[in-house]
């Protein structure tokens, strides 16, 4: 039955006639702000409000910027207002409290953006605007599309690209750890698996030096490393629990979404990822941005190299880690950039559990062990040794090594994951299905961006146990009926699902060359 909602002649004095209802639909548009209002609504039609217009939902001191949709089929009453779920969150709103539904301001940004969009070159008070409007919720999907749209390509200066990472560091929130070095790793990325962060860290802390990693969640890929660090404990910290866990094990891997850190850079990589555009500026920007929020001052940066990674080839990579270095001295972050083998997985898992599988196993040092996994992970680990501590390669890389191989390294994580939540075993998938080479060859060609497709089609992230464990590399000899990989998934649908994908495209997920 609706709840018929009445308002007496004191409401509409006090002008609450233009306060609704809220009715939880329970409708969940992910990110996407939305209100829905019903067709009748006196507020919609004083105001002139259409569906899909922006409008401003207060609560008690509170406002967003939501997107308007108009429903005609009873779902809402005269006088009650409903909101997705993410808005709904962002207002703590509780069924039956009063909303106010009012015009939006106009958003003095866009004309910055429009400039853009015509070629104009943006000053540091203009990206100010336009990224504390974005994270303030204010843009639609319109507007953030153009934003990015006019950015892309080569449309930003080096004196944009600074003003951006900028813009985007003050639109959140920042840590600061004091004097002394503050280390961090960031790759690139392109790659599925390749979860080397998980085993940098503890090491890093063991050794010492401070290192407060916040990684981001998985997007458009199979796993982020919040998403694999979640399988094995708490990442949802807040600013004061990271302070905490750091203070205690001299550092953590947490969820950067979290605390707010570089909010802009998430809603932005949504529109890109989207609209399939890579921006090398906001790439820039997108990196560096979260590095100085995090307080960090000496930082290692993977570019993995390859023909399906997210760097095609090595001149790119070269321009890349030039602007790279130039806007990380603008920021007083002092950096070193390695380039590392693109062209195919890193480690078997691609999905957070089978993912952290491996990084245990590595930590364990266990003879089944992803070996290139281990050894990157020594790699990368040594470079921001030396980066720290200004030592020989040899002596950084001994360091590590012992480090790992005393099962010191190993004992620091369980340490980590402990002070930020308590330690569990990663799970395992309820189906699997084991695709066997249909040929006797030499692989040839990985396709990155296919093998992370058919992980996802699995289940991956949202489900933590789907994935695939990929058992092959390149140049590796193979038997016809040999196993190539495994596909895991929590159900038989989307183990289906993500069967027929490699099926119909095989010839281009693993290429090879027969074997005279």
């Amino acid at each position: 039955m609706q709840t018929q909602h009445h308002f007496n002649e004191t409401d509409l004095k006090e002008g609450h006639i233009h306060k609704l209802a809220f009715k939880n639909l329970g409708i969940d548009t992910n990110q996407e702000l939305v209100v829905f209002m019903p067709a009748s609504c006196h507020v919609c039609k004083s105001e002139g409000f259409q569906a899909l217009t922006r409008v401003t939902v207060s609560l008690n001191g509170k406002s967003i910027i939501a997107a308007l949709n108009v429903t005609s089929d009873g779902l809402l009453a005269e006088g009650e207002i409903s909101l997705s779920e993410s808005a709904a969150k962002k207002l703590a709103v509780q069924e039956g409290d009063l909303l106010s539904v009012s015009h939006t301001e106009p958003l003095h940004s866009v004309a910055h953006v429009r400039a853009k969009l015509y070629g104009s070159i943006l000053d540091q008070q203009a990206y100010n605007e336009i990224i504390h409007d974005i994270v303030d919720g204010k843009y639609s999907n319109i507007l953030l599309s153009s934003f990015v749209s006019a950015c892309s390509g080569n449309n930003m200066n080096m004196d944009e690209i600074r003003y951006l990472t900028h813009a985007m560091v003050d639109a959140g929130n920042k840590l600061y750890w004091g004097k002394g070095v503050i280390a961090d790793k960031h790759c690139v990325g392109g790659l599925p698996g390749n979860r080397t962060t998980m085993i940098v860290v503890p090491i890093i802390a063991s050794l010492g030096i401070i290192i407060p990693k916040t990684s981001s969640k998985a997007i458009t890929s199979p796993a982020g490393t919040a998403d694999t660090m979640g399988v094995l404990t708490n990442v949802n910290l807040s600013v004061q629990e990271i302070r905490k866990v750091v203070e205690k094990e001299n550092g953590c891997i947490a969820w950067g979404g979290a605390v707010k850190l570089s909010p802009a850079d998430d809603l932005i990589i949504r529109v890109e990822k989207a609209l399939d555009i890579d921006s090398e500026g906001q790439m820039i920007a997108s990196i560096l941005s979260k590095k100085a929020a995090a307080g960090s001052t000496h930082c290692l940066i993977d570019i993995p190299v390859g023909p399906t990674a997210k760097v095609r080839s090595m001149d790119s990579g070269v321009q890349l880690a030039l602007r790279l270095k130039e806007v990380s001295e603008f920021i007083d972050i002092k950096t070193q950039i390695i380039f590392s083998d693109g062209s195919q997985p890193v480690g078997y898992g691609i999905g957070p559990a089978l993912e952290a599988r491996d990084v245990l196993h590595v930590l364990q040092c266990k003879k089944d062990a992803p070996k290139d996994l281990y050894e990157k992970s020594i790699l990368i680990a040594a470079e921001l040794v030396r980066l720290a501590w200004d030592m020989p390669k040899d002596t950084a890389r001994e360091i590590v090594t012992e480090k790992l191989k005393s099962g010191e390294a190993f004992k620091k994580f369980i340490a980590i994951c402990e002070a930020q939540g308590g330690f569990k075993e990663p799970g395992k998938a309820r189906y699997t299905k084991t695709i066997e080479a249909d040929f006797t060859g030499t692989i040839h060609e990985i396709n990155n961006r296919k093998v992370a497709q058919v992980a996802k089609l699995a289940g991956a992230p949202d489900t933590p146990e789907a994935g695939v464990d990929f058992r092959i590399q390149l140049k590796e000899k193979v038997e016809s009926g040999q196993p190539l990989f495994t596909i895991h998934a929590n159900s038989p649908g989307e183990l289906e699902y993500a069967y027929e994908y490699y099926k119909n495209n095989s010839e281009d997920i693993i290429k090879y060359l027969i074997n005279e």
